[in-house]
C-alpha cells in the first residue's frame, strides 16, 4: 500500500548506485541471488531465536532486493532476470514464517500455517492477475519497472519492514541473565498479517 509512495524516495538513490554498480560489471541476478542468502541467513536466525540480529542481514537482503532491478534497468532487464527475482522473494517470503514456526511449533505452528496458506493464496493470485494483465497488455509503474505486471496490495514492503522482527525475550534474557518474561513477541502480527494478506488477494479484479 505504501511502496508506490516510497519509491519516490528511495528510487532516486537506488538508481544511482545501480549504474554504479552496473559500471563495475555486478549483475543483476548475483544481486537477487545474494539477497536471497542473507533472508535465508535472517531466517535461520529467527529460528534460533536471535531476532534482533537477524535484522543486520533482513537489512543488506532488503537492499540488495532494492538493487538488484536498478542494474538490471541499467544493464537491460531479462526474462529470465525477472522470474529469478520472484522466485527468491516467494522463497524468502515463505522462509520467514516458517522460521517463526521452528522457533516455537506449538505456540506458533497454527498461525504461521495460516499465513503460509494466506501467503500462498495471495501469490496465485498476484502471478494470475499478472499472467492475465500481460495478455491483455495492461502495464504500471506505480511499483517501478518490472518484467511482470505488479497489483498493488495492503501488505507490501514498506509494511513488512515496518513490522520488523522484535527482540526475543529469551535473546535479551540470554545477555542479561534474567529469566525469560514473555512468549513469542510477534504474536500480535498473527491474525493482522494473514488477514491483510487476504484482503490484497480479494481487492483484485
Amino acid at each position: 500500500m505504501l511502496d508506490a509512495r516510497m519509491r519516490k524516495l528511495i528510487d532516486p538513490p537506488l538508481t544511482g548506485a545501480g549504474l554504479w554498480l552496473a559500471r563495475l560489471g555486478v549483475s543483476a541476478n548475483a544481486l537477487t541471488l545474494a539477497g536471497l542468502a542473507l533472508g535465508l541467513l535472517m531466517a535461520a536466525m529467527l529460528a534460533a531465536g536471535f531476532a534482533a540480529l537477524a535484522l543486520v542481514p533482513l537489512a543488506f537482503s532488503r537492499l540488495c532486493d532494492g538493487l538488484d532491478g536498478a542494474v538490471a534497468r541499467a544493464r537491460g532487464a531479462t526474462d529470465f532476470g525477472g522470474y529469478l527475482d520472484i522466485f527468491c522473494d516467494f522463497v524468502f517470503y515463505g522462509a520467514v514464517p516458517l522460521a517463526f514456526v521452528l522457533r516455537d511449533p506449538a505456540a506458533n505452528g497454527v498461525a504461521g500455517a495460516f499465513l503460509l496458506a494466506c501467503f500462498y493464496v495471495n501469490g496465485t493470485s498476484f502471478l494470475g492477475y499478472a499472467v492475465l494483465a500481460g495478455k491483455r497488455g495492461l502495464e504500471t509503474r506505480e511499483q517501478g519497472e518490472k518484467t511482470l505486471y505488479y497489483s498493488a496490495g495492503l501488505l507490501e514492503g514498506t509494511e513488512t519492514i515496518r513490522a520488523r522482527p522484535r527482540p526475543d525475550p529469551d535473546e535479551r534474557a540470554l545477555h542479561s541473565n534474567k529469566k525469560p518474561q514473555s512468549p513469542d513477541p510477534t504474536a500480535r502480527l498473527r491474525l493482522p498479517c494473514p488477514a491483510l494478506c487476504g484482503t490484497s488477494q480479494a481487492d483484485r479484479p
